[in-house]
């Protein structure tokens, strides 16, 4: 009698239900097949497209698994499983995480945004969060710098992401900007003749765009004039330095008188021409 029960009990249930989890069973299987599917087409298309090899996986990861879970989902509407106690639960263990999480979830959000947006490359020199040196490493949670003092400095990439970004090398040239002040009784142009021939000796100084050389401020203690140059961005600081040497060797050299070497003051001068034409 129970077994007469229980096989009436299945036969009922297999005719009502038994279709519906049959179509359960059937669009799970196609939907992984149609997955793996999609897995292969978007991992070469992420290589075709010349992705960041350590933003592929995360992309592949994170589509895979959001197409297994909505997968999952449809099966179980299908075969009519009351999912509003799961949905609470995922709910309420969502904003549990998002709250703990909030500063790693941050740093992890802007890694993938400079690993998308690439504002800047690894062997890049930045300027960021008061820190200056070449970029060696891009993870999804921090950028890494080597500064010219060969210092490591780690950087989270939800504050730099969200802060000036100064990339110095993309543009492939930097200008050299520096100042020299000379006392009024310098003869410009043979200032102007000396440092621009010393420029035009200097291999690393590039000829375009062009160089500026003349004088940018006068003021009561001399005349100030600014240099500007174009060099490559590795070769800023060495070009720099050797300039600057060699203008003060060679305007000494040439009898031009320096700051500190005993020229007449600015104030003196002007005061000498005051009293001239007073006269």
């Amino acid at each position: 009698m129970e077994l007469e029960s229980f096989y009436n009990t299945f036969h009922r249930w297999l005719i009502n239900r038994g279709p519906v989890y049959a179509f359960g069973i059937i669009v799970l299987l196609v939907g992984f097949w149609v997955i793996s599917f999609i897995r292969a087409r978007l991992l070469q298309r992420l290589s075709n497209r010349k992705v960041n090899s350590s933003l592929q996986p995360f992309i592949l990861s994170l589509c895979i698994t959001g197409m297994y879970v909505l997968l999952i989902i449809s099966v179980l509407n299908i075969v009519g499983f009351e999912l509003t106690l799961i949905n609470t639960v995922i709910g309420a263990f969502g904003v549990a995480a998002g709250l703990a999480l909030s500063g790693t979830l941050q740093n992890f959000a802007g890694g993938v945004l400079i690993l998308l947006l690439k504002p800047f490359s690894i062997t890049d020199s930045i300027k960021a969060q008061g820190q200056e040196g070449t970029v060696t490493s891009i993870q999804l949670f921090y950028t890494v710098l080597l500064t010219a003092d060969n210092k490591t400095v780690i950087i989270p990439n939800g504050k730099l992401f969200n802060e000036v970004i100064v990339n110095i090398t993309r543009e492939h040239k930097r200008r050299l900007d520096f100042e020299l002040k000379l006392g009024y009784a310098a003869d410009i142009d043979k200032v102007k003749d000396i440092i621009n021939n010393i420029i035009k000796s200097t291999p690393e100084v590039l000829t375009e765009p062009i160089t500026r050389v003349g004088v940018s401020a006068l003021e009561n203690d001399g005349m100030r004039f600014i240099i500007n140059v174009w060099v490559e961005p590795a070769n800023y600081l060495t070009t720099k330095i050797s300039l600057q040497e060699r203008i003060v060797k060679e305007l000494s050299a040439a009898g031009v008188k320096l700051p500190g070497t005993g020229d007449p003051s600015g104030a003196e001068l002007i005061q000498a021409l005051v009293n001239r034409t007073n006269r």
